[in-house]
């Protein structure tokens, strides 16, 4: 996300009112929702998706695993990987309270699924300037103040090759200045759907089998002052290993040896334990 890690998440660095959002509505868009359009949205997320499950089990082959960790109620931040423009909408679908997605303003251009993810409060990310993205980090900042689940995917985009790519500092400074839990979720098999933009799809063989897996909530360690650009990247680092960890092999990307790595040195102590006497 550029150079955002050089202004501070302060009340001071954050604008009078947020810049409207993508839409005919910004001032419904924007992050500053009236309560009561916020309980209709609610509202209608709760009536829409036991309707849309069912046709997505049969389109896509949804399934979604893990949703007993996912809190009840208070801040979340989701985090996840980043295969096909519907990962926003079919992860949406998957979570059992609404999702409020930082997305990439080229998302809210993309017919149909740009419609639906404005609707669902989704709100972009403006990487034209520093300070742009810092507003907007600001503005999801907010928003886990108020209780509310935040997406992101750090990675910023997504990948050609369906296999994780670096991410970007930011969510963890986020996670850090919030406080708010981070899950991370996991989501596969998106790769071989159509309308994928620039990006294309890959071939897959029979029907599409569309996999969310969310993981256990956890929080980040602080980290000192003095080595802050350093300790962003490795807490970066952190949330993407969870993320790898929930992914199949071959989705791993650049994590993909650290995660084998990972898994042997921890096989490897209990597989030298004296086995206990009868």
């Amino acid at each position: 996300m550029g150079s955002w890690w050089l202004i501070p998440l302060t009340k001071a660095s954050s604008p009078a009112r947020d810049e409207p959002g993508p839409g005919p509505h910004p001032s419904i868009a924007d992050a500053g929702w009236s309560l009561v359009w916020c309980q209709v949205k609610v509202l209608l997320f709760h009536l829409a998706r036991p309707v849309l499950l069912p046709v997505l089990r049969l389109l896509v082959g949804l399934r979604v695993e893990g949703l007993e960790h996912v809190p009840a109620k208070g801040p979340v931040l989701m985090v996840a990987n980043h295969l096909h423009n519907a990962d926003p909408v079919l992860l949406m679908a998957a979570f059992p309270r609404p999702i409020r997605f930082m997305a990439k303003k080229e998302l809210f251009e993309v017919p149909v699924i740009g419609w639906i993810v404005r609707q669902a409060g989704a709100f972009p990310v403006d990487r034209s300037s520093p300070v742009r993205e810092v507003r907007t980090l600001h503005r999801a900042e907010r928003l886990l103040a108020r209780g509310m689940i935040v997406g992101i995917f750090p990675e910023g985009m997504r990948s050609v090759t369906g296999g994780l790519q670096e991410a970007h500092p930011g969510v963890a400074m986020l996670a850090l200045h919030s406080g708010a839990p981070i899950l991370p979720t996991a989501i596969f098999g998106t790769e071989v759907l159509p309308f994928n933009g620039r990006k294309g799809r890959r071939r897959g063989t029979g029907r599409p089998r569309v996999t969310v897996r969310i993981g256990v909530p956890f929080h980040l360690q602080p980290i000192a002052a003095p080595h802050r650009h350093e300790g962003f990247a490795e807490l970066t680092d952190e949330i993407m290993m969870k993320i790898a960890w929930l992914l199949p092999p071959r989705y791993r990307g650049i994590y993909a040896e650290r995660v084998e790595a990972t898994h042997i040195s921890q096989v490897q102590p209990a597989a030298g334990r004296p086995a206990r006497s009868p």
